[in-house]
Order: C-alpha cells, then structure tokens, then sequence
C-alpha cells in the first residue's frame, strides 16, 4: 500500500474539541503528519481558530466571531479559542493545512500571511480554500503552498490553475474515481481528500493513488497505513 500524508481534520475531534490546542496536540502523538485547522479573523484583526462564523456551535455563545475582539473571544471560551500564533506554537515543527472558511479579502490574506510568517511557520504551512480566496493567499504570499479546494467534478478553468498555482488539488472524497485522481496527476497537481471517516472508504482512495487524505479519523488513517 503506498504512502499517504495522513492529515489530521481539525485536530483530533472525536477526543477534543476541533480547532483547539488539545485536539491538535493529540492528533500529532497519534501519528498525523499534518494537521489542518480553520483560521478566522476578530474584529480587531487578530486570527484565530473557528471554522463557523459564531460561537454557538462549540461555545454555547451566539455571536458572530467578527463581531468580538481577541480578548472577548478569549473570555467567552475561557482560553478555548486559540490565536493562530497559539496554534503554531503548539504544533512547531510539524505540518499544518490552514484552511480559510468564508469570504477572504486580500486584507485578510495579508494578516494571516503576515501572522505566520513573523511565527516562522511559512516553511511548513500551506493553505486550502476555494479559488478567491486562494487568490487574495497567491498575492499575499508568490510562495505559497496551495490546495486549492474544488468541489464540482468539471476540472478547473487553465486560467484559475495559472492564477492560482496550486500544488494540490483538493476534493470532496465522494468526488473521487480513477478517472479524476489520473486527470490530477496528468495535470502536474497533487490529489488530497476530505473527510473520508470509514476504513473501507480510506483504503478506496488509497488505492485510487490519492496523496493525502484529511481526515476526523486520524487513529483509523494511520492504523491502516501500518496495515
């Protein structure tokens, strides 16, 4: 069975809560070679880790995450919501998927850039979202690692791929056949899945040739690589 990059979704969140230190701490000591966490913005401008638009879902807190500062945010979760910073910190030297949920301007783009690159975390980050928001990343950063989240089985437009630049590209799992992951490949791009969660689907896309797989599953993803 080949290699797969085993890529932890939202850290481990059938043990943690997703997008916290501990959910990606644990990811990490069960054997994920990356772990992939949503960054937003405060209102102030500071990112931080929150796949929604609110606190509901998680904290229990209905308001809108742009509608608080770091510090409210910090008190309404008592510390749970980490910074991007934080995040960072906590999972040094290891590999990390920043995905970007939502409407992202170039602003945006320019202070998550900024953020990890004064952590000196650029190295070992690379970023997932849609096309527009890939592209305000590409400006932000010439250098940046892409994978470009595509989510319809018609291929991306040449234009889009060579504004863009991706390394990856990134599909829903269901998505996925043989015909799909050699048009990937024939394209010069990388192939990575989300969120497949069964044994039976993983070993499927394994054998379709995909290169990596984000998972909530992490344990069950690395169980079958040693398989």
């Amino acid at each position: 069975m080949q290699t797969v990059t085993a890529v932890a979704h939202r850290g481990d969140p059938y043990l943690f809560r997703e997008n916290t230190i501990d959910s990606l701490r644990s990811a990490l000591d069960r054997g994920a070679d990356a772990v992939e966490f949503d960054v937003r913005l405060t209102r102030d401008g500071v990112p931080v880790l929150l796949h929604d638009e609110t606190l509901k879902r998680l904290w229990e807190q209905d308001r809108p995450l742009r509608s608080l500062s770091a510090d409210e945010v910090r008190g309404l979760t008592e510390g749970g919501v980490p910074t991007l910073a934080e995040a960072l910190a906590a999972t040094d030297g290891a590999r990390a998927m920043v995905d970007l949920p939502g409407r992202v301007d170039r602003r945006t783009a320019r202070t998550i850039v900024d953020t990890i690159e004064q952590c000196g975390a650029a190295d070992r980050v690379y970023y997932c979202a849609g096309a527009e928001a890939m592209l305000a990343v590409r400006a932000a950063d010439p250098s940046a690692e892409i994978a470009l989240t595509w989510t319809t089985l018609a291929p991306p437009r040449p234009a889009v791929l060579e504004a863009v630049r991706p390394r990856w590209l990134n599909y829903r799992f269901s998505l996925v056949d043989r015909v799909l992951a050699e048009r990937v490949h024939l394209g010069g791009q990388l192939l990575s899945v989300w969120t497949p969660d069964t044994r039976r689907s993983m070993r499927r896309l394994i054998d379709l040739g995909v290169d990596s797989i984000t998972t909530n599953r992490i344990d069950t993803l690395c169980a079958l690589r040693k398989a």
